[in-house]
């Protein structure tokens, strides 16, 4: 089973095999001084290269390698 991206190129939802896709950690200091923390998953896909963001419950539940 795949998990679904959205393709901006070709304007569609595109399944990518789970074989395919990286989690990444994207971390920024704000303003105000605080850490925000965002999580994804980074596919590369037909030569597309795809990133959806999902929340940490469903980042940690995923068996993926780290993307670098």
């Amino acid at each position: 089973m795949g998990i679904q991206f959205y393709d901006v190129r070709k304007r569609a939802k595109v399944d990518v095999p789970e074989t395919q896709i990286r989690k990444k950690k994207y971390e920024r200091e704000t303003k105000a001084g605080a850490v925000q923390i965002r999580f994804a998953l980074v596919a590369e896909y037909q030569g597309a290269k795809l990133t959806k963001f999902v929340s940490e419950k469903d980042w940690n539940a995923i068996q993926a390698p780290l993307a670098q």
